[in-house]
């Protein structure tokens, strides 16, 4: 899986570690996101079995009858919560919308934290028990690992350890379940319509549980498209826009796409589930001081996530 690019990373090695392989694995995590902005994740705790269960109820869910699927779209959510279906989101930028359809799951508040306030209910899919049970495991535990990761970005970063433990608390990080649906005639559709056109995450750090077949490229330094060759049991994780703010550009949201198979497949599914982690709507994205130099001027204006999330939202046709 490790490519000159992408590296992959021990986080049990970080978790379970001495301080000496804690702050080697933070150095690692903080040259790949200086790099490339993509690394894959190894050792995070995911049991093959849940993660074969996951894309399951995943396949399944987006095999249901169109009429049941739509019981669950929810407009007035801008794509947050249940269903998405095709046509709705497109990459800033682009005219053509993207070639997919899509889930979302969202923070579920249990500790009676007054944000739960923030959030709208998650859809649950009545038709597939399990989906629901699924999902809301891998959320959490990519939750977890999320967490550790900041952890140690934050490391690298010189700042207290703790310093994302708070934004990330009950933040709106977002599960989605993608289907790149097939296209039975592919001399119909536009010529400029992709699975998903080239973009950044909105958020701060994206963990991708694998998918089920090639597509994922990503835009190097050198402005190269590096194939990302990612299976079932690896988790590949990136920079987010947000965290590029915070971060004044020292650690870079990359850019990626997923583009359309040979022509001869184009009737095929792809499946993918990334967890977007978010933090609170109101923790403050202006920019690090200690990421601002003569010779690394300000920016990016003062913001909140919140703000910017709402900003972004609009920018890709979800939000009117």
């Amino acid at each position: 899986m490790s490519t000159p690019y992408i590296p992959c990373l021990d986080l049990g090695s970080y978790i379970n570690g001495t301080e000496e392989e804690r702050k080697k694995f933070s150095d690692e995590l903080g040259r790949a996101f200086n790099d490339s902005g993509f690394v894959t994740i190894t050792n995070h705790g995911l049991s093959q079995d849940l993660i074969d269960k996951l894309y399951e109820n995943i396949k399944a869910a987006f095999a249901l009858p169109v009429e049941t699927k739509r019981k669950y779209e929810k407009p007035e959510l801008a794509g947050q919560r249940g269903y998405t279906s095709a046509g709705k989101e497109t990459a800033k930028g682009a005219k053509t919308p993207d070639l997919k359809e899509f889930w979302q799951i969202g923070q579920e508040v249990t500790d009676g934290d007054p944000v739960k306030e923030e959030y709208p209910d998650n859809e649950i899919l009545e038709e597939l028990p399990e989906f629901n049970k699924v999902t809301g495991d891998i959320y959490r535990k990519l939750q977890e690992n999320g967490t550790y990761l900041l952890r140690a970005i934050a490391t690298y970063l010189e700042l207290p350890i703790n310093y994302f433990d708070k934004h990330v608390h009950n933040g709106n990080s977002i599960l989605r379940g993608i289907h790149y649906f097939p296209i039975e005639n592919p001399e119909t559709i536009p010529d400029d319509a992709v699975r998903a056109g080239a973009h950044e995450d909105i958020n701060l750090i994206t963990l991708l549980i694998g998918a089920s077949a090639d597509g994922l490229e990503v835009l190097t330094r050198s402005n190269e498209w590096l194939p990302i060759k990612a299976h079932h049991t690896d988790i590949v994780v990136n920079v987010g826009d947000m965290l590029q703010r915070l971060t004044n550009n020292k650690l870079r949201s990359t850019t990626h796409r997923v583009v359309n198979p040979p022509r001869e497949l184009m009737k095929t599914s792809r499946f993918s589930v990334p967890f977007f982690l978010h933090p609170r709507s109101d923790m403050d994205l202006t920019s690090l001081p200690s990421t601002i130099d003569a010779e690394h001027p300000k920016v990016y204006s003062d913001m909140t996530a919140g703000e910017y999330l709402d900003e972004r939202l609009r920018e890709i046709g979800l939000k009117k």
